[in-house]
């Protein structure tokens, strides 16, 4: 019988989010949810490259050594619109996401050369991030290609974890929120609750959480009392301990 597992992670981890990071870990840490994945952000919006922040780092250590896994999360965190795009781009990387798809439509190289900068100077910290995670889980085919190649071993989309190794790709929608208007909190609240309620016989539940989600009591509140329904049968997990359990499974 497969293991049911809980998945939290944590984006849009940085310096400049640390402190309402941390607050998540500590809030989900008493509801049962002692490991996350965190979503690291090797320069968020150009406010400063993560790895240059020794009290950012120290703090990343000591969750590592509890439990908590380190994926690396897009670079910046942000992409500069195209001259002549789509509406189908404009619709994805403007309404979807507020120009955050930063590797939605990366060539090849410079995916790479991204990729690899980030392993660099987190390595130079003692850190060596298996998973690659595209921000608002924009990976376009080139961009995954070079994480691949680059050596990242899984990544995850909304409705999917693709184990780079295992050339497997397993179903799992995440939940998650978006905040950014009343009506968008809203939807999401109602969407949420459905979407838990149909994914209870999953064996792998995600839940997907940024920064924000913690100063909006209503969001928080859905939050805590699914973690809190979760945990009853679900072993909170790492997605890469969580793939490392399935694949000894298999």
């Amino acid at each position: 019988m497969q293991q049911r597992a809980l998945v939290v992670s944590i984006h849009d981890v940085a310096p400049a989010t640390q402190d309402r990071a941390d607050e998540i870990l500590r809030k989900i840490a008493d509801l049962g949810a002692t490991v996350s994945s965190l979503l690291v952000v090797p320069d968020y919006h150009r406010q400063g490259r993560a790895m240059a922040d020794p009290a950012f780092c120290a703090w990343l250590r000591k969750l590592e050594q509890r439990g908590h896994e380190i994926v690396l999360h897009g670079f910046f965190h942000e992409r500069a619109r195209r001259p002549n795009e789509t509406t189908r781009a404009q619709l994805i990387t403007r309404f979807y996401t507020a120009d955050e798809g930063e590797f939605y439509d990366l060539g090849y190289d410079e995916a790479r050369d991204l990729i690899e900068e980030a392993q660099r100077e987190f390595a130079a910290q003692d850190f060596r991030p298996r998973g690659f995670i595209a921000p608002a889980w924009l990976l376009g085919a080139e961009a995954e290609r070079a994480a691949i190649d680059a050596g990242m071993t899984y990544t995850t989309t909304l409705r999917q974890v693709r184990d780079f190794v295992a050339r497997q790709e397993i179903a799992s929608q995440s939940l998650v929120y978006s905040i950014r208007s009343s009506w968008r909190r809203g939807v999401s609240l109602g969407w949420n609750r459905w979407l838990f309620s149909r994914l209870t016989s999953n064996a792998l539940l995600r839940l997907s959480l940024h920064p924000p989600d913690v100063s909006h009591p209503q969001i928080w509140r859905q939050i805590r009392g699914m973690i809190e329904r979760a945990v009853r049968d679900r072993e909170p997990m790492t997605y890469q301990s969580w793939l490392t359990r399935a694949a000894f499974a298999a």
